[in-house]
């Protein structure tokens, strides 16, 4: 069975020695909600690497004159920073994610020859319209002709 920094192992009696404290200070601590290790059927802490590693940095902060509530502060903004930051990962790679489905698919629209929506790849152009027939005659030198008024 693999085991890693979350597996709950230690009792109480051997996490307090691994943090270098007492296990009446780990059970404030829980009864605090500082450091919340899992229990057993019977009611039993079960503390993990992690728990450890927690309980070392709440005795560091506590030595350095930070307050219990300071502590608990502190601790739910690390937690806070540690769900935004994993949620920016997430949507960073649902956005490369739809980026490489663009890439892959992209569509421009354009307008086409007789005015409607026409699907192209990017940097193509969309097809010209067909040479005009009309004829345009122009007379340079002719004046142009007055309107008469209509109607009268």
């Amino acid at each position: 069975m693999a085991h890693d920094d979350s597996t709950p192992v230690f009792v109480i009696s051997v996490a307090a020695e691994l943090a270098g404290m007492h296990a009446q200070t780990l059970r404030q601590y829980d009864r605090l909600g500082l450091v919340s290790p899992s229990r057993t059927r019977g009611g039993g802490r079960r503390y993990s690497s992690r728990d450890v590693a927690l309980l070392r940095e709440v005795q560091r902060l506590s030595q350095e004159g930070v307050s219990l509530a300071g502590i608990q502060r502190i601790l739910d903004l690390e937690d806070h920073v540690a769900a935004l930051q994993a949620r920016v990962h997430e949507l960073t790679q649902e956005r490369d994610a739809a980026q490489a489905a663009l890439s892959t698919a992209a569509r421009v629209f354009a307008v086409g020859p007789q005015g409607e929506v026409v699907t192209v790849r990017p940097g193509q152009r969309p097809p010209r319209p067909l040479a005009s027939q009309a004829l345009v005659v122009w007379r340079p030198n002719r004046p142009a002709r007055p309107q008469r008024p209509t109607g009268a």
